[in-house]
């Protein structure tokens, strides 16, 4: 009974601070309601529909009155053998992506920041935002055109300085270097801009106190602005975990295309599951692959979140 009433009046006294919180701060939660709205609508009320990754789906009898066909519907990832390779294929791409990504982009947002020109930074930040805006139905002619055997602009330089011609199109081992060249140059100006209002955020007061003390540009970079975008840089590296299996599709699809030749190294979830489903409107299996790759990125987030958690408790999500 006295546990009943602790517990009751602790209840009491958390909706009280709520209510005072969201009392004192109304402009602030009616800003977030779009948001939350969003999420709700778009994320939370549809995740009942994972179910229909184990059943047969047919549209007139709906998800939950069709019939249930357990795993059946993940076959096909395994079948051919194929699921380890792209699984580890999607994982190492992005892991590259998210980690090389991220400390570019850290690099070029500290290079910005210290210099001193105004029209040279907002230029300089327009012209390595631009690739972000480029479809990747050009990214894929621009590839086509910089590697094609007969007239490739390569492989035109090659036979000007007396090199024999390269066959890009039938070495899968260089594509892995390509691939990461271009979405590095697509998607590095957009990540940019978080670091540097990152950096915006910063304290002038401490780089001033630094400069006081004797500490010159090297060090005021090593010593302040790295440290203070480590809260930064795990917070995007978490957010990237929970779509680590879900792969550039536009990307890899209209670089590679159907040369079945560079798939070993280039062939990804996605694109793996676009070919297999191509022939066939199969709503069942494609919830399937969405599920095995969103319960992957879930493990990995939470993985990684108790691992942060235990060296540096203030940056975890939760």
């Amino acid at each position: 009974m006295r546990k009943d009433r602790l517990q009751g009046g602790r209840a009491v006294v958390l909706w009280k601070s709520f209510t005072h919180e969201l009392l004192r701060n109304r402009v602030l939660f009616l800003m977030l309601l779009p948001a939350m709205a969003y999420f709700v609508i778009f994320h939370y009320i549809p995740m009942p529909g994972s179910y229909i990754a184990f059943v047969d789906y047919n549209v007139t009898r709906g998800i939950f009155g069709s019939a249930f066909v357990g795993l059946k519907n993940f076959r096909f990832l395994i079948q051919n053998g194929d699921l380890w390779n792209i699984t580890k294929n999607t994982l190492l791409y992005n892991i590259v992506f998210l980690g090389l990504g991220n400390v570019i982009q850290i690099a070029l947002a500290i290079m910005l920041s210290e210099i001193g020109c105004k029209w040279f930074k907002k230029t300089a930040q327009a012209v390595i935002l631009l690739p972000y805006f480029i479809s990747m139905v050009i990214v894929g002619v621009f590839a086509y055109n910089f590697f094609n055997y007969s007239y490739g602009f390569v492989n035109s330089i090659f036979t000007r300085i007396g090199l024999d011609r390269f066959e890009f199109y039938s070495d899968p081992g260089i594509w892995k270097y390509i691939i990461v060249a271009f979405k590095l140059w697509s998607g590095t100006g957009y990540g940019m801009i978080v670091y540097l209002a990152a950096i915006a955020s910063i304290s002038t007061e401490m780089y001033e106190a630094a400069y006081i003390d004797g500490a010159n540009n090297r060090k005021r970079i090593f010593y302040i602005t790295i440290p203070m975008l480590r809260p930064t840089f795990i917070l995007l590296i978490l957010f990237g975990l929970g779509g680590i299996l879900k792969g550039s599709f536009d990307l890899f699809y209209n670089i590679i295309g159907t040369n079945s030749v560079l798939y070993p190294q280039t062939d990804i979830i996605d694109t793996y599951v676009f070919r297999s489903l191509v022939g066939q409107f199969d709503f069942s299996m494609g919830a399937a692959v969405g599920f095995y790759q969103s319960i992957f990125g879930l493990l990995l987030v939470l993985t990684v979140n108790l691992i942060i958690r235990k060296i540096e408790p203030e940056s975890s999500l939760f």
